[in-house]
Order: structure tokens, then sequence, then C-alpha cells
């Protein structure tokens, strides 16, 4: 599965499949995954993902949690 996991402003995050059929995953502390409640348009490219989720969740910014990064 191709499948990358971000750290969005201390919210932990999975995108997998391809442009065009992404599907994506809000991950849980215990290593369980729900479906997220946002959707990722077909259009954007794997190396993008993190600058688009970084974009969707900026209002979730703090001065503890200001980073958007991609952990594997």
């Amino acid at each position: 599965m191709n499948e990358s996991k971000f750290n969005i402003f201390g919210a932990l995050i999975a995108v997998s499949g391809s442009p065009g059929a992404w599907k994506a995953y809000h991950l849980g502390p215990d290593g369980k995954r729900r479906p997220a409640d946002f959707i990722v348009p077909n259009d954007i490219a794997k190396d993008d993902l993190c600058e688009y989720l970084a974009d969707l969740f900026h209002e979730n910014a703090t001065p503890r949690n200001s980073t958007a990064e991609r952990i594997s």
C-alpha cells in the first residue's frame, strides 16, 4: 500500500492511494485509524500532500504545535 503519514500541527494523519484515488485517515495514539472527515482532491500530487494538509488545517496551529511534516 502506498501510504504517507503526517504530523499536521499535532494531528496524526495518514493518506494512502495515489493521485485521483486518495484516502485519508486520522491516526489514534493506540495505532487505530478512522476515516478522515475531509477529502484530498484528485489533482493533489504525492509531493504536495503535506502542503495541502497544512493549508487545510492551518487554524489548528498553536505556538506549541506549529509545524506540518511528513513522518513516513
